[in-house]
């Protein structure tokens, strides 16, 4: 697939590539350090049919978290589609394994992006993606309303329309909206990540984080968290340095499994049955 490609990148990039190897993680794309006389690059390519759009929703996510001058992104360079390949060309940065100030940075600068947010609405102006399934993010002036709606209601209808769950199991609307406006309660509206799990971020060489394929768009600071914290969570030293700076919500654990619903939900539509008996207890623990 690269092979395809690298003839039209070394137009667009004005230079020769020398080497690129593959680089192993992504599920939904495939990716390579290339190597430039100059430069590193990473690129992203897939020859899905929903990978243009995908690529260049995370570019304009991956500028826009940049413009806030808190947390770092890696550069965009170029994306598009040539041949049946979309793909996307990002500066390459040189990772190392986190420790403990690299995490309690991480939570600072989270926290920073988290509170730059002027926006008094809640999701984008434009739809983007999470994985590779649609992410719609119409706005709204309630996030419990745009949480239900734009989030739980849409996986849902996923994970119904294939067979994933049962109509039976799908809890009314209604009662979804009320139990999580009781919830929740009042926020403000934080520009977020998204999709922020341990292989959503690097540290480069230098200890400066880096947050990487987002699903931008404004909600409440705790779903960036409560995603953070669904496999495992990360080093207590981040969750420290974020509440330092960020309030905690009164009702922390109900809100956290609240937030996963969704990942859950994702993860479920992507991924399978594996994920089913999760979504079920946390449907029943809440909305029966």
């Amino acid at each position: 697939m690269f092979a395809e490609l690298k003839p039209h990148l070394e137009r667009i990039l004005d230079t020769p590539i020398l080497e690129y190897s593959p680089v192993h993680g992504g599920d939904i794309s495939k990716a390579y350090e290339v190597f430039t006389p100059k430069s590193k690059f990473f690129v992203k390519t897939s020859t899905e049919p929903w990978a243009e759009d995908l690529f260049i929703a995370e570019a304009k996510g991956l500028e826009q978290l940049g413009a806030t001058k808190t947390i770092k992104v890696p550069k965009v360079y170029h994306y598009g589609r040539i041949n049946g390949n979309g793909y996307l060309v990002l500066e390459f940065v040189d990772r190392k394994n986190p420790n403990t100030e690299d995490f309690r940075l991480l939570g600072r600068k989270l926290a920073e992006l988290h509170l730059t947010s002027t926006s008094s609405t809640f999701g984008a102006k434009e739809n983007n993606f999470i994985g590779h399934l649609p992410q719609n993010n119409i706005m709204s002036e309630n996030w419990a309303e745009f949480y239900v709606g734009m989030r739980i209601e849409s996986q849902l209808e996923i994970a119904v329309n294939k067979g994933l769950l049962s109509e039976e199991s799908v809890p009314p609307k209604e009662k979804t909206l009320k139990i999580c406006n009781s919830i929740i309660g009042p926020v403000k509206s934080s520009l977020l990540h998204g999709d922020l799990w341990s292989g959503n971020f690097l540290i480069a060489k230098d200890g400066t984080p880096h947050l990487i394929d987002p699903s931008v768009y404004h909600g409440h600071s705790e779903v960036d968290i409560a995603m953070s914290r669904l496999f495992g969570g990360f080093d207590s030293s981040f969750y420290k340095a974020y509440y330092d700076i960020m309030p905690k919500h009164d009702n922390p654990h109900e809100i956290t499994e609240i937030y996963q619903l969704y990942y859950l939900l994702v993860h479920l539509n992507l991924f399978g049955n594996t994920y089913r008996n999760a979504v079920l207890s946390i449907l029943d623990r809440y909305f029966r």
